[in-house]
């Protein structure tokens, strides 16, 4: 069945509220398959509103008298309000919508696709082969670590990977415990090992019971296992969740903020994953140890350190195409499960235990990092932002599905437009690029004490206020340096190109 068979008024009359910042909008609103749109009269302003489906997180209805109200609520935060001539069509909007959307977003059933496909495709999962596999990595009781990046100043290296699968019978994998050897041997001389397990000693111990488990000592000579737990799972989505209620409640007093603020946790996973970074990466620095980083199946708080540690040591994936490289390889090609972890945002009512935003956590870890160090990042804050509406939700085929078995069965790469050819735009680069970069060798060591991290006001607090003063500065500081390379006769140099698969 298509979309667009679902839709039982297409359009009425409305008008649009988005916010106290920006002016209402009246005209025609319709719904198709994948977008909803309000064309402005024609005395109005002639641009056209576009919101696509998949990105409203939860819908409310209320009606009065002859009309209605819609509130979305959408995954990017914003909070939209449309009010619709008429009771019926109010109410046979928002079932649309709300049916819609919810389709769009599933991700347990089927993989939608792109409205950017002259029609949506839908795939079947593809569970039976996935647990065959499961089951026999299991009994072979071995995993496979993948070189996630060589410090060549250190000649040390970091990689990642799934939990060993000792099982309680504490099976051992020859090969795996091979492969460790050589890690250290192709390193300098006397080097050593520290394995960063992302899970507590306790949670690791109970891993074995159901096939799971770590390294044991007298199998991994020269290697030392360090636990740094770090949140997953629905602790981090519940902490996501209160943050946004937080920021959205406009009538609290301070103190009042400040104490839902400390409650909510978000900022203590924010200095957990930055600490464990800095660990990975001062070991490899520092120390001229190799980092194998784990903890249960790898696409998870693994990601976290193994990318990070990279933005701190390697000014390469500093720079915009290093950074989408980065993305590229060790979240969008290193299996991050995109359609399961980001199904839903802050808004829904539904709760799937397999929701987190651990890529949103990602996310504002770097933008610590850019705080901190202004000159260093080659790409600002607009990039990020850009990265957390698509990874919910996005016209582009980037981030859809949850590895590359999934992708290639729905034939993303052919059938969609990447999202990095999108952004790499001309046009575009002035909102994702940073005017103050300059190129920085060294590694960057940020500092995690509270005082030095902040509230990622530009997103959580994106539209509920005005513009801060720093945003107003930043666009005076883009102004200059556009006058300035006009005036050198050149135009601002674009240096990303598009990541290669």
């Amino acid at each position: 069945m298509e979309f667009s068979e679902l839709i039982r008024t297409g359009q009425a009359q409305a008008e649009l509220l988005r916010g106290s910042e920006a002016p209402p909008l009246r005209g025609t609103l319709c719904v198709t398959g994948h977008h909803l749109l309000l064309s402005p009269g024609a005395q109005a302003t002639p641009d056209l509103w576009l919101l696509l489906l998949r990105s409203v997180d939860s819908i409310e209805k209320r009606v009065e008298g002859d009309s209605g109200t819609i509130t979305l609520r959408c995954k990017d935060l914003r909070v939209l309000q449309l009010e619709i001539e008429g009771v019926e069509a109010t109410l046979d909007i928002a079932r649309s919508i709300e049916t819609n959307a919810w389709r769009l977003s599933e991700a347990n059933e089927d993989f939608s696709l792109c409205p950017s496909y002259p029609r949506a495709v839908i795939v079947p999962r593809a569970v039976n082969n996935d647990a065959l596999a499961r089951s026999a990595r299991f009994r072979q009781g071995g995993r496979f670590p993948v070189l996630s990046y060589y410090h060549a100043p250190s000649g040390t290296a970091v990689l990642r990977s799934s939990q060993p699968l000792t099982g309680p019978q504490k099976r051992r994998c020859a090969e795996d415990e091979e492969l460790l050897r050589a890690v250290l041997a192709g390193a300098r001389p006397g080097a050593q090992g520290f394995i960063v397990d992302t899970r507590s000693t306790q949670a690791a111990k109970q891993a074995r019971m159901t096939g799971g488990g770590t390294e044991s000592k007298a199998a991994y000579p020269g290697w030392k296992r360090l636990h740094r737990p770090l949140e997953r799972g629905r602790p981090l989505q519940e902490s996501f969740v209160r943050l946004v209620e937080a920021c959205g409640d406009l009538e609290q007093s301070m103190d009042r903020w400040l104490s839902r603020l400390e409650g909510c946790r978000w900022l203590s996973h924010v200095k957990e994953t930055l600490s464990t970074a800095c660990l990975a990466a001062h070991s490899m620095e520092r120390e001229g140890a190799c980092i194998l980083v784990h903890g249960a199946e790898g696409t998870d708080s693994t990601l976290l350190v193994t990318s990070l540690a990279q933005i701190i040591l390697d000014p390469l994936s500093r720079t915009m195409a290093g950074f989408q490289e980065l993305i590229e390889r060790e979240w969008i090609q290193a299996g991050h499960p995109f359609q399961l972890r980001c199904a839903h945002s802050a808004f829904s009512h539904a709760r799937p235990k397999h929701e987190a935003p651990t890529f949103l956590l990602f996310l504002d870890c770097v933008w610590q990092l850019g705080r901190q160090f202004p000159l260093s990042l080659e790409f600002g804050e607009g990039m990020l932002l850009a990265l957390f509406d698509h990874a919910y939700a996005s016209p582009f085929g980037t981030f859809l599905c949850n590895s590359e078995k999934e992708r290639c069965l729905c034939e993303v790469r052919t059938r969609t437009h990447s999202l990095w050819s999108g952004l790499n735009q001309p046009k575009e680069q002035r909102k994702l690029r940073n005017p103050l970069y300059v190129p920085n060798p060294s590694a960057i060591w940020p500092s995690v004490e509270p005082q030095s991290l902040r509230l990622w006001q530009g997103l959580f607090l994106r539209w509920t206020r005005p513009p801060e003063p720093s945003e107003v500065a930043w666009e005076k500081v883009w102004q200059i340096v556009t006058d300035q390379e006009k005036a050198e006769g050149s135009q601002p140099t674009v240096s990303a190109s598009e990541p290669q698969p």
